[in-house]
This record gives structure tokens, sequence and C-alpha cells, in this order.
């Protein structure tokens, strides 16, 4: 999938940062699959990012994961959850790395002006913010383009994450019990057309060659088969929106 995904890549000139993660700490069910933990997760991902030349970024969960991580990876990403953390943040600034910190599916977005402030206070300017969905109710996530907007209070990069922004946490039951996270991916378009308009300086999106079969977040992964095309519109979008540029409102008396 990696050597796919840079084709496709070189062939649109998008930069690319490949993500994955080598443990999913925080999955709904501890039946679920997470990983193969970190010693052998970064081994695949440093043989990932020497193989094809491909920056690297992955997410970590704990403090002392962070120097590990630091030395493979280009871009380190706090979870969602765990967007508030301050020890975690200040050990992932302290690694140089560039840091992606999730907003919290609970937070509002002007939490993240002090969450991108707790990496520069620890001596690393190299911050970004990344929305991905808000809860609304119990089982469901929607996106609200206003935050794109006002996340850029934290000074930094904005990316949207389009995919697991459209996750339903907790909303699919297993057979034998239990729960699972659910998904609108038939949606994926959908937002991911907003959040370029919008004017994001990134997207984050869940690609996968199998989604039926992904073993996580199946109902929120992109066919990889289809990844080209739906770039191929994001890229027009992005090519004519002014969505960067705030737009300056004349309040003064109109006469025609």
């Amino acid at each position: 999938m990696a050597r796919h995904l840079k084709s496709v890549a070189s062939k649109l000139g998008l930069p690319l940062v490949f993500k994955s993660s080598f443990d999913k700490a925080n999955r709904t069910s501890s039946k679920s699959f997470r990983g193969p933990g970190l010693e052998e997760g970064l081994k695949i991902l440093e043989k990932v990012k020497v193989t094809y030349d491909i920056p690297i970024i992955t997410d970590v969960h704990e403090s002392y994961q962070c120097e590990a991580v630091g030395r493979v990876a280009d871009i380190i990403q706090i979870p969602a959850f765990l967007c508030r953390q301050t020890d975690l943040l200040v050990a992932a600034a302290k690694t140089g790395r560039i840091i992606n910190i999730k907003k919290g599916q609970f937070c509002a977005p002007s939490v993240m002006v002090n969450s991108a402030e707790k990496i520069r206070l620890a001596g690393n300017q190299n911050v970004m913010v990344c929305e991905r969905g808000t809860m609304f109710g119990y089982n469901d996530l929607i996106v609200d383009p206003r935050n794109l907007e006002w996340m850029r209070e934290a000074n930094c990069p904005v990316v949207a994450d389009i995919t697991h922004s459209l996750q339903q946490p907790a909303g699919k039951k297993l057979e034998g019990g239990g729960v699972a996270s659910g998904g609108l991916r038939e949606l994926i378009p959908c937002i991911a057309r907003t959040c370029v308009a919008v004017g994001v300086d990134g997207i984050f999106m869940e690609v996968h060659d199998d989604p039926l079969n992904a073993p996580v977040d199946g109902p929120t992964q992109w066919p990889l088969r289809q990844l080209e095309e739906l770039l191929e519109e994001l890229i027009a979008i992005a090519r004519v929106t002014k969505g960067k540029k705030p737009f300056k409102i004349d309040l003064t008396p109109f006469r025609d």
C-alpha cells in the first residue's frame, strides 16, 4: 500500500506523509486488534520510510514512547483523547519532531490554542492541529466547518481528518456482545470537499486495499483503488478556493 500511495501522490504532485499505528491503545473493545507493539511497529515504519523514501507519522499514547518514536517518525501525533495531556505534549515536543495534535471530540476549537502553546513552551515551534469531528450525541460525530476557521487561532497549519470524522463511536454491536465503532464511508467525499474548500493545509485519510477486511476502522476506510479519483477532485477544488484568505466584510451603508 505504501508503494501505491507514493505512486499516486507523485503522479498528482502531492506531498505525502505515511501514517500507521504501532499500537491502537484506545480501541473500543479489549478484543479488538491493536497492532504489533512499539518495538516491532517502529521497525515496520522505519522500513517503509527507508524503502520508499516517505516521511512517517505515528501516534503516541504514553510519555515514555516519545523518545523511541522520535528516532523514526518525522511527525508525532497526539491522539484526540489525549490532546490536553500536558506531560505527553511536552515529552513529544522535546523530541524536536513536528507534532500533530488531534482535537478532542469533546473539545471546543479554542482548546487547541492552549495545546499548541504547550508544545511551543516546551521549546518546539513545529506544531500543527487536526480537526476530527465533534461528538453529536452518544454514537455520532459531526464536522463543523467553523472549527477549521477558529483553529487557525493556534497560529499553525490546520489539518482535516476526513475519515475519523465520520466514525460512529461504539455504534456497532458485535456478535457475542460488545460494541465497535461504525462509520459513514459514503460521506468521505462530502467532508473532504468541504474541508478543502474551507482551505485546510492538509488532509488525513484512512485508505485500505480491502476496506471490508481492514483490522482497524474498516467502516471509515476509503478504497485504495478510488484514491486517485478523489484526490484529483480535491486538487481541482483547492486550486479555485479562496478559503485561506480572510473575507473583508464591508458594513458601510450601500448606495446603488
